[in-house]
């Protein structure tokens, strides 16, 4: 009888995965930090432009300088979101977040106490430097924040965070101005600041790289941003200045792209617009966005100068937009976990084209109430595409571009709406004010297929897009 074979030594346990996202309470912290602020920056962009004929008063301006004080914000945020991305990736999310909300809520500070319209003007760049880290990371952060399962509803909460702050601006300005001096309107920053400054404690902390910002590649991205910036919102009244303007944009980027290319991670992030996916989806967020964008400079236009109605009734018409958007983006982020991504965007972008180009040539005979379906349809179609395609962005970069990701996807948003605003202004200067307003939906609803063409190149077999290195997929 032969011996029985010995027993098989014990295996040794295999390790614990680690665990994807944060754990319960600290998410909810965590969420709260990052929604905060960016209802914050949001609010921020929107609520300053109901006071500039009040602050032109209180400062003995002309109206036409307070400009600034908006532009100054959108200028800051423009050429300071890929540098402070760069600046997250290498010093550590958390770390730069962090910092942005000190810079934004400071300079809240200085903008209440600002006696002049420099000093509130460049209070403002401030702010719109610590606003561009907050939208470069926040989303970032959202994806070290949330199981991978989990993301498109993040994101699609998200936009719908994003879209009721848009719409809740004006307002909430016109709320406080009613009841307290212009000051205030930054002075209300101050306490949500410090709540989440309180809450960030809880953000996740992923380590960052250790690359430095190379300040030259910074300057550079800045002239180019900046000057680019500047020469489109010239291009109508002062053609030369802005020819000189882009002139010097365009040799800024060239320098900086040659400069960035041989680059393993660069400011600009080449290394993933390489990439079909992410490529396909920035082209097609600039195309949407400027449509976004045409078509809310020109409704105003259209219902008060075309429909006879007043400011409240304007505000009233136009408000189902971006209520629709705020309840089609966790709708839209819980299909994308499901549906492939390009197919949702091309939807999207189709459905706002169409509820734009109904805008645009239906024969209202002074009756406003058709628009109001029509608004409502491009909300739809907004929302369907904002969240799977913001969601594409982010999940086609790996973990540690995950910021460059962030940086760009603003990138594309800010440079889209700067488009929009181009584009009105020059059918402002060459067509009447009657006519101008329609010709800009057509444009908007043109930018919005054309948005959802692109994106229909994206459709294909396969699972909705997955992060690279992000563990296992979604069920």
């Amino acid at each position: 009888m032969t011996d029985p074979a010995p027993a098989a030594p014990p295996q040794p346990a295999l390790p614990a995965a680690p665990e994807d996202g944060l754990p319960r309470p600290r998410r909810h912290w965590a969420t709260l930090a990052i929604m905060a602020t960016m209802v914050l920056v949001v609010l921020d962009g929107a609520i300053a432009n109901v006071a500039l004929p009040t602050i032109a008063g209180s400062l003995r301006v002309q109206p036409a300088a307070t400009v600034w004080v908006v532009g100054a914000y959108q200028t800051a945020l423009v050429m300071a979101l890929l540098p402070c991305a760069a600046l997250g990736e290498g010093f550590g999310l958390r770390r730069v977040f962090v910092g942005g909300v000190v810079a934004f809520t400071g300079a809240s500070l200085l903008c209440a106490l600002s006696p002049s319209l420099p000093w509130l003007v460049a209070a403002r760049f401030v702010q719109g430097l610590g606003g561009a880290a907050v939208m470069a990371l926040g989303i970032a952060l959202m994806r070290f924040t949330y199981p991978h399962r989990l993301l498109g509803s993040v994101i699609g909460w998200n936009a719908t965070v994003i879209a009721l702050s848009a719409a809740a601006g004006p307002t909430l300005g016109s709320a406080i101005l009613a009841v307290a001096a212009w000051p205030w309107l930054f002075a209300v920053n101050l306490p949500v600041g410090a709540i989440v400054l309180a809450a960030a404690a809880a953000l996740p902390h992923p380590a960052g790289t250790g690359r430095r910002l190379d300040l030259s590649s910074a300057a550079l991205n800045a002239l180019a941003f900046g000057a680019a910036i500047l020469g489109l919102d010239r291009a109508a009244h002062q053609p030369g200045l802005a020819v000189a303007l882009l002139a010097a944009a365009a040799a800024a980027f060239v320098a900086l792209v040659r400069r960035e290319l041989p680059r393993r991670a660069p400011l600009v992030p080449l290394d993933l617009l390489r990439g079909r996916p992410f490529r396909i989806s920035v082209i097609a967020s600039v195309c949407c966005f400027a449509g976004q964008m045409a078509s809310y400079i020109a409704l105003p236009f259209y219902l008060q100068h075309g429909l006879g109605q007043d400011a409240v009734g304007t505000g009233l018409i136009m408000t189902p937009w971006p209520l629709v958007v705020a309840v089609a983006g966790p709708v839209s982020g819980r299909l994308a976990d499901r549906v492939p991504n390009g197919l949702l965007c091309a939807a999207g972008g189709t459905v706002l084209a169409a509820g734009l180009g109904l805008a645009a040539v239906w024969p209202l005979h002074g009756h406003p109430g058709p628009l109001v379906a029509f608004l409502m349809l491009g909300g739809l179609g907004f929302g369907l595409f904002q969240t799977p395609n913001n969601r594409n962005m982010l999940l086609s970069a790996p973990r540690e571009r995950s910021g460059a990701a962030g940086g760009l996807q603003g990138t594309a948003r800010l440079l889209g709406q700067t488009a929009g605003s181009v584009i009105m202004a020059l059918l402002f200067s060459v067509l009447s004010t009657e006519a101008a307003p329609r010709a800009g939906l057509a444009v908007a609803a043109a930018l919005a297929l054309a948005g959802g063409l692109v994106s229909a190149a994206r459709i294909g077999p396969g699972r909705p897009a997955r992060s690279p290195g992000c563990g296992s997929p979604p069920p």
